[in-house]
């Protein structure tokens, strides 16, 4: 390959990540929240991280698989830039459990449904410019949802 189309195409590729490859705003936000959220656990509550990210085949999504202690702990992340329209743990509504509730059956399928006790949590990260983020976590924030059994 000719050394100028190698510069021009490399060159194009850095353009096009600087402008793309980023993505949308919020969910740079999201995966920087979810970052601090990992370090913040680990760092002020003793909590293991286990697994990032988590999405089950029956559709359900975890963002922190944790263990804190002998309590298995699926975490849900919610990450702000300000709170003008509530604290960020109002945004995890019914729907949003349900899928937090497949997500964390789909994880003890995979372990062979042991006898464990588990619970879910959920950290609030509020990252407001020129300001340092505040972290939040609330324990047992919900049960798991119906018409769900374990």
């Amino acid at each position: 390959m000719n050394a100028g189309i190698a510069h021009s195409l490399a060159a194009f590729a850095t353009r096009w990540r600087d402008h793309f490859g980023r993505g949308p705003e919020h969910l740079q936000r999201g995966a920087a929240g979810e970052k601090l959220a990992a370090r913040y656990l680990r760092r002020q509550h003793g909590y293991k991280v286990l697994y990032r990210n988590f999405r089950g085949r029956s559709g359900g999504e975890i963002d922190l698989v944790c263990r804190d202690r002998d309590t298995l702990v699926f975490v849900e992340v919610k990450t702000r830039s300000r709170e003008d329209f509530g604290r960020p743990v109002e945004a995890v509504d019914r729907e949003k459990r349900k899928r937090l509730s497949r997500g964390a059956l789909a994880w003890l399928r995979m372990l062979d449904y042991p006898d464990i006790l588990f619970r879910f949590d959920v950290v609030e990260v509020v990252m407001a410019k020129g300001t340092e983020p505040r972290i939040e976590l609330i324990q047992s924030a919900f049960p798991l949802s119906e018409p769900y059994i374990y």
